[in-house]
């Protein structure tokens, strides 16, 4: 059986992607407006409250500091809890698609 995961809140899902190589908070948010489009816009309190627990959850670590401001990356299990996040987006949009397009649902 496969691992349920709890589903991701829009800000945390581009949190995690904008982790897959290392960032900043600052530069979470520049990645995070340009990946939406201007639509999602991140402050410095929700990133960091999510950076917090992220790290708690062992879904991001942070890097070594090297006197610049401390960047943080996605864990192995954070890239399976996206991976797993993606999936569940994907039925959501196929089962829409179906839906409003008159096909029966099975």
């Amino acid at each position: 059986m496969q691992q349920e995961y709890p589903p991701l809140t829009e800000g945390v899902y581009y949190i995690m992607l904008s982790l897959y190589e290392p960032r900043h908070g600052y530069g979470i948010m520049q990645l995070t407006e340009e990946l939406s489009n201007g639509r999602v816009q991140l402050g410095a309190g929700t990133i960091y409250g999510a950076i917090k627990t992220l790290v708690e959850r062992k879904w991001i670590v942070a890097l070594e500091e090297d006197g610049r401001k401390k960047e943080y990356i996605t864990t192995d299990l954070g890239k399976t809890i996206i991976e797993y996040e993606i999936r569940r987006l994907n039925e959501l949009y196929e089962n829409g698609l179906k839906i409003t397009k008159g096909e029966k649902p099975l």
